[in-house]
């Protein structure tokens, strides 16, 4: 993997406001390093740090990605087309909802349309290109979080209690506990494009026939 790094003569690199990616030196999201090789993952790792954000993990295979991925509500995975044990889509699709993914790849992996919840990035990978869109996705990540402590805020009583109502179906009929729950209501809504309500509403309606 060849990556390009464009510098200042500060040492610093060009283009790249590091204040704003962290809070207290504290990445704001959990960003996840998965390649099949392990020097290309680190040298990822190594400009996303450089850059001011913290890495949560890095690794070579989609299960290890996962496991860092539960550990956390959302985040970024930054991982190539194939892994050691699946395929970048696969990923996608079992990563839980609040996570974005940054492919990248060749630009012939891609630019036929990547799937969806997925921005591809070409290589040979530019050190300013990626940190510029690792800043996009960690903006989309926090107008989602706003969007979603505003849903919360102007929910009624009503509401609660069908969220609630459906979590406690969730945790009785499928072994769930209550942050899987949530978490999973969570997931279903982003991927029908509903809102939490009437999310619930559903699970209600399905698990109650």
């Amino acid at each position: 993997m060849r990556i390009t790094v464009h510098r200042l003569q500060s040492g610093r690199l060009e283009g790249i406001c590091i204040g704003c990616r962290t809070a207290g030196g504290v990445s704001l999201v959990s960003i996840i390093v998965a390649f099949p090789n392990r020097d290309n993952a680190a040298k990822i790792r190594n400009l996303i740090v450089r850059g001011g954000m913290d890495v949560t993990g890095v690794c070579t295979a989609g299960a290890q990605a996962l496991q860092y991925a539960d550990m956390a509500d959302e985040g970024i995975v930054v991982c190539g087309y194939k892994l050691k044990d699946m395929m970048y889509t696969e990923l996608r699709e079992y990563l839980p909802g609040d996570f974005e993914m940054l492919l990248v790849a060749s630009s012939d992996k891609w630019t036929g349309g990547a799937m969806e919840g997925v921005i591809g990035l070409s290589m040979p990978v530019k050190a300013y290109d990626l940190m510029n869109t690792l800043e996009m996705m960690h903006r989309t990540i926090e107008q989602r979080r706003k969007r979603r402590k505003l849903e919360q805020k102007n929910r009624n009583s009503q509401q609660k209690a069908v969220i609630t109502k459906a979590k406690e179906l969730l945790m009785s009929r499928n072994n769930m506990s209550e942050a899987e729950a949530h978490r999973y209501l969570q997931k279903s809504s982003m991927d029908s494009g509903t809102n939490m309500v009437e999310t619930a509403e559903m699970v209600l309606s399905v698990m109650t026939e």
